[in-house]
């Protein structure tokens, strides 16, 4: 008598079969495992946000607390920080400066993408189409993003964060103030090209992670006095700087220009995040660098952008109610990327 097809299946094809379908549960365990064990690590983080944005909302505390300590975290703590971290650059694991090809590389596509998105969708003129683009890839890597790094990854990611950070401004202001001015007058302003490396290598930032670096090739120990009293200042450089970017983010709305803001926030938490982690995968990137590199492109839409939208007058509304979306939807995303591209 024939049998039916189940009965002449091979019992190797069965136990392969079995053997699959064990490994692929096993993967979505170990998924879910590692997205929980970040999440624990990076709830904290947010809920610090949230305490700031409270304080704020409902705690009615008054604008000028929110400009006093975003201004001693960005002028004081965190400098300190940066500067102390970099100062012993000599002792820190090597970094491949791959990372800054596959990072930079995946926002110039982004920003392009981002520039077509925007025209053909929603018929946006260029300076808007730059200002749009750069809310798809312009990252709040200060606020968030070392204080992310430091808690998932370690202090072992902090030179490859200090890289990324020492040229993210730089190039990316220059990139939007390029396509602002050729989408204006066709014609690049030599000028405001100037003011704009000026500013970056002004900035309290940059100039720490420059100074730091500089001191920790010398090779000559910070003395004992220095390095403790940087290091009181820069340990409460990362609660104090969740805190004020949650009251920074009080005084933004979600209502104007909504469906603008719902392109931006995919861009920034999906597209960009993949974007790199394609090029960091082609590229061959350590494993430590490519989960540095894909944090730092899936973290919410930075500040800066609302600067840039102010100083070139245009999509204030989206771009602001695009950092208070991404910033809340990025306390579940930021998890799940990390996990997605830890190594197996």
């Amino acid at each position: 008598m024939n049998g039916t097809p189940s009965q002449h299946r091979s019992p190797r094809r069965s136990i392969r079969g079995r053997e699959a379908r064990a490994d692929g549960s096993a993967a979505s365990h170990i998924l879910i495992r590692s997205f929980l064990d970040v999440l624990a690590l990076t709830a904290p983080l947010f809920l610090l946000v949230g305490v700031g944005f409270v304080l704020m909302r409902w705690g009615r505390w008054p604008t000028v607390a929110a400009d006093w300590l975003t201004r001693f975290v960005f002028t004081i703590a965190i400098p300190a920080f940066l500067f102390r971290l970099m100062s012993d650059f000599s002792r820190l694991p090597p970094v491949d400066p791959t990372l800054l090809l596959v990072f930079f590389g995946a926002c110039l596509a982004g920003f392009v993408l981002g520039r077509l998105l925007g025209y053909a969708a929603f018929r946006l003129d260029g300076t808007a189409q730059s200002v749009f683009a750069m809310g798809g890839i312009f990252s709040n890597n200060v606020l968030l993003g070392i204080p992310i790094a430091r808690s998932t990854l370690g202090d072992a990611a902090m030179p490859a964060i200090s890289l990324v950070l020492v040229f993210n401004a730089l190039i990316l202001w220059t990139l939007v103030t390029v396509s602002v001015e050729w989408a204006r007058h066709r014609d690049l302003s030599v000028p405001g090209l100037a003011r704009t490396v000026r500013g970056v290598v002004t900035n309290p930032i940059v100039g720490a992670l420059l100074a730091g670096t500089a001191w920790g090739f010398v090779g000559v120990p910070l003395p004992a006095m220095l390095d403790r009293t940087l290091d009181l200042i820069g340990q409460p450089a990362v609660p104090l700087s969740l805190i004020a970017l949650g009251m920074g983010l009080a005084e933004f709305g979600v209502r104007e220009g909504w469906r603008e803001c719902a392109a931006i926030t995919v861009l920034k938490l999906v597209v960009q995040p993949l974007l790199v982690l394609i090029l960091a995968r082609i590229a061959g990137l350590p494993a430590l660098e490519t989960q540095v590199v894909v944090l730092l492109a899936a973290l919410p839409v930075g500040a800066n952008v609302y600067l840039m939208s102010r100083e070139f007058r245009a999509l204030e509304g989206p771009v602001a109610a695009s950092l208070l979306v991404t910033t809340a939807l990025a306390a579940v995303t930021v998890p799940l990327v990390l996990a997605l591209s830890a190594p197996r």
